[in-house]
């Protein structure tokens, strides 16, 4: 069951109308209670979690000015995430690493959860830290790095400081989103060296953390970053566009809920090919909708004229 610390933080959380705080608990103890086998009670724990009405506010604020945490709890799984039988392969390393971690440090070994994924944009970054946080029943803290980074000399070190806290004290995934703010090239630095220092606080607070939480840093550009974070990280993942296999998987995953008999031809994979996941995914969304409104089957010729809608809105090259 719950361990003492578990509980005097679900009613610390009840005095202080702290709900954000009172969800995250319940899974930590979701996750603890996984980890002992107890699958079933578990999953109930987390239900109840995500029935639970909507709460004030999904901000975790950490001190009176600022909110640079945004909490959710999402539902989403392995099998949803469409990529190469390689990135597959280490992501389901990742989670039974963190499943089974006690027993890699009875070794003096311990499991990978600082994690690098670098990919052009809508190629399944942020989704994958959403699949890592549910698959581990593990609550998702998403960094608002505009709330962050700041134009104020040693400000944006003291937030990461704060942060790096949290990220102690309260078990999770942390998601570091457009990273590139934070971990840009000490080269490129134009601004007096505060950008330097940002970095430099960020590798000393990344170094120095020993807690159990996931670290997620997700970046559109690898060569934007400084080469001093690659070792700072235990797994570093290189997400690309689309595969025609992958392609084909998309389509069959998205359109198949709606319409089982949609066949995916060659054509249209060949139209496809440049776009990224989420443009694929957003051709299949808007396919359903026409269909649902009109009352009509979705047609081969439907989708080419969608996808041909994303192409020129977006560039082959952007997409």
């Amino acid at each position: 069951m719950a361990t003492a610390e578990h509980i005097k933080n679900l009613i610390r959380a009840y005095y202080l109308r702290d709900d954000n705080k009172f969800k995250t608990v319940v899974l930590q103890i979701a996750a603890y209670e996984a980890k002992l086998g107890h699958e079933a009670f578990a999953r109930e724990l987390k239900q109840f979690v995500e029935k639970a009405p909507p709460v004030r506010s999904n901000i975790v604020r950490l001190n009176n000015l600022d909110s640079m945490l945004r909490l959710s709890t999402p539902s989403d799984r392995i099998r949803d995430l469409i990529v190469s039988e390689e990135i597959a392969e280490r992501l389901s390393r990742i989670l039974t690493e963190f499943k089974n971690r006690n027993r890699l440090q009875q070794f003096g070994l311990s499991n990978r959860r600082k994690i690098l994924i670098e990919g052009a944009p809508g190629t399944g970054k942020t989704f994958t830290a959403s699949v890592i946080a549910s698959e581990l029943n593990l609550p998702l803290y998403t960094v608002q790095i505009d709330k962050v980074v700041t134009k104020f000399m040693g400000e944006t070190s003291a937030k990461l400081r704060q942060i790096f806290d949290e990220i102690s004290a309260t078990v999770g995934v942390y998601l570091f989103d457009e990273f590139d703010a934070i971990g840009a090239d000490r080269a490129l630095d134009n601004e007096v060296g505060e950008a330097r220092r940002i970095l430099n606080s960020f590798l000393q607070f990344i170094e120095q953390d020993a807690s159990e939480s996931i670290i997620i840093a997700a970046t559109n550009s690898q060569k934007l970053l400084d080469q001093a974070l690659f070792r700072r990280f235990d797994d570093v993942l290189h997400y690309t566009l689309p595969t025609r296999a992958e392609i084909y998987r998309l389509y069959s995953a998205r359109l198949g809920t709606f319409d089982r008999h949609i066949m995916v031809s060659e054509k249209l994979l060949n139209e496809s090919s440049g776009l990224s996941h989420a443009e694929i995914i957003r051709v299949c969304d808007d396919a359903i909708k026409s269909s649902i409104l009109s009352d009509e089957r979705i047609t081969e010729r439907q989708l080419l004229a969608l996808i041909d809608e994303r192409i020129k809105a977006y560039g082959t090259e952007e997409a």
